[in-house]
């Protein structure tokens, strides 16, 4: 399904507008601690390619062919593939941290999606995460009203996913003293969950 999320140059000019309001530290936050290999799963146009810390070694994959042109020109030096959450062109335990920037909210799959994550993720490894979510009461059943448009509208952004709970039940454990909760956004760190855990 296309829609809005899938013309590049809008997107940009939309997220241009944001990101000084404060979009940008989100995207800072999110990437601080990264280390080592990294792979940036819906990485669109490459937004948060060239705010990697030094010494990481990035590689990016969307679905979105026109997004991932305008992401190379962005980050000429990273690694980028055409694929879906769902199914990562990788072997396993390839990479120290895993990031996902706005991009859960369009996964189909979000179980399989996240099972990947974990896949391609070292045992060691960290999940970094920047979504909107869910909100509560009220504000909640609006995102749950508008949800069916919005979704047709934005090309498969979902307004209402409660995407921590998705991740915990994936096999992960939400560091604490990482998340960062704003109003609908949320940015944090997981590490897979123990065994039996």
């Amino acid at each position: 399904m296309r829609g809005l999320e899938h013309i590049p140059w809008l997107y940009d000019a939309g997220m241009a507008v944001f990101e000084p309001l404060g979009m940008g530290r989100w995207r800072e936050r999110l990437v601080a601690g990264a280390r080592g290999r990294v792979l940036e799963v819906g990485c669109g146009t490459g937004r948060t390619l060239p705010r990697y810390p030094a010494g990481t070694a990035v590689w990016g994959v969307d679905p979105d062919i026109p997004a991932l042109r305008r992401a190379q020109r962005r980050a000429p030096g990273a690694p980028l593939a055409a694929a879906r959450a769902e199914a990562l062109p990788f072997p396993a335990q390839a990479f120290d941290t895993v990031v996902t920037s706005l991009s859960f909210c369009s996964v189909v799959d979000v179980p399989q999606g996240l099972a990947e994550l974990r896949r391609v993720l070292r045992d060691a490894g960290e999940l970094r995460m920047l979504e909107h979510v869910r909100s509560t009461g009220l504000a909640g059943r609006c995102q749950d009203w508008l949800q069916p448009a919005w979704t047709t509208i934005s090309g498969g952004c979902h307004l209402n996913r409660d995407t921590e709970a998705a991740v915990e039940a994936a096999g992960f454990r939400i560091d604490p003293g990482s998340r960062w909760a704003q109003g609908v956004m949320r940015c944090f760190t997981a590490r897979k969950a123990a065994a039996g855990s």
